[in-house]
């Protein structure tokens, strides 16, 4: 019995360790940025379109898009044309007590007729395709000085040499997993421009390094000539790198709170919200965000915000009920349900995202004031 109850208090501890670990952030937000390749590393090059170029503008433009949230702190793990090393870039997110790590690449194949965005997360597979994704992604390693003893016992060439490392790490994959959704998610949304091809599972070496949720997104096929064509033009750069930085907002906003100053409208493809809302006290209409207990955490479901006062009924809320609104400024935000843990405001997050408010997302309550997510939970 007392065997059973120290093995009960050491796997107690083990969960609150990888959930402080994933949750006990400052207020700050920080999202690693990685340029994939670099300087001699060209990556893919077909008919005068160069990876190195596309990644690493793609990656400025997503920054320039988040750093104008002061919530939220970018760090590059380059700017310019420049190598860096698979370690060294996520030993820059590493260092930085990085949130999130975002690595961003394009595809290509032999076929040129393979197209589609693919947003991968750590992990082993089966898929021939995309183990050979792995590959080409890795074999930048044999590009780097030492590379046999900075990586030994890991071969390029067989991304399965890394099964054994990968175990220490699982407890960012739901994370990573919910991140690399929402990613595709908004590509989604673009429409026939380019088609979303989904979140996979392979052992990325820059993913393995890094220790906190990552992704490595495939913005599509360089090789496809429409596909890279668009890839290649500032247009299409402007409307994925707004996907992406749409995708990582959302992420921020379920899982460590929305403010003033991503709250207040969704961010458009074409169009980015220039004029920053001050944070005004909150005037509640309609319906109260009320709590009997007002020592008590509730959490609500943010469906949407927008100028127009709708009326709460089901019918404007594609037959959700219980619908609560505030105001704030000169928009007002409408709220679904009203739970008091997490895990029950998680299954009202689906509950919506199932109705179509693909892009709602979870807030906290305390004495009828809002609270960061994280502040909840803690």
């Amino acid at each position: 019995m007392k065997e059973f109850s120290r093995s009960s208090i050491k796997l107690s501890f083990m969960i609150w360790f990888v959930y402080s670990s994933v949750f006990a952030q400052s207020d700050i937000f920080r999202v690693a940025l990685d340029a994939g390749h670099g300087d001699h590393d060209f990556g893919a090059v077909y008919s005068g379109r160069v990876e190195k170029n596309i990644n690493l503008a793609l990656v400025l433009k997503v920054g320039k898009l988040l750093e104008q949230n002061p919530k939220i702190d970018v760090i590059y793990t380059r700017k310019t044309d420049v190598f860096i090393d698979l370690i060294e870039r996520a030993n820059i997110a590493n260092r930085a007590d990085a949130t999130i790590f975002v690595s961003i690449h394009c595809n290509a194949n032999k076929n040129t007729s393979a197209s589609g965005t693919e947003t991968y997360v750590m992990g082993m597979s089966k898929l021939a395709s995309n183990l050979e994704a792995a590959k080409k992604e890795n074999s930048v390693i044999s590009l780097e000085k030492d590379y046999k003893q900075k990586y030994e016992g890991f071969d390029p060439n067989s991304p399965e040499t890394m099964l054994g490392m990968t175990i220490m790490q699982e407890e960012y994959l739901e994370y990573s997993i919910s991140l690399a959704s929402k990613i595709e998610d908004r590509f989604a949304d673009l429409g026939k421009e380019i088609r979303h091809g989904g979140v996979k599972q392979a052992p990325f070496m820059v993913l393995h390094k890094a220790y906190m949720p990552r992704v490595l997104v495939e913005t599509g096929f360089i090789s496809n000539p429409v596909e890279g064509n668009l890839l290649n033009s500032e247009e299409g750069q402007n409307d994925i790198a707004q996907a992406i930085a749409d995708a990582i907002v959302s992420y921020k906003r379920e899982y460590f709170g929305a403010d003033a100053t991503d709250n207040i409208n969704e961010r458009t493809f074409k169009k980015i919200i220039a004029k920053q809302v001050k944070d005004t006290s909150s005037t509640i209409e309609k319906k109260q965000v009320e709590n009997k207990d007002s020592s008590a955490i509730i959490f609500k479901v943010q469906l949407s915000a927008s100028v127009k006062n709708v009326e709460l009924i089901s019918s404007n809320f594609k037959g959700l009920k219980n619908i609560t609104m505030s105001s704030e400024g000169k928009y007002y935000k409408y709220m679904y349900g009203e739970a008091s843990n997490y895990e029950d405001a998680k299954k009202l997050l689906q509950e919506a995202k199932s109705k179509g408010y693909d892009s709602a997302y979870i807030i906290a309550f305390k004495n009828g004031e809002m609270i960061s997510v994280q502040d909840a939970i803690k």
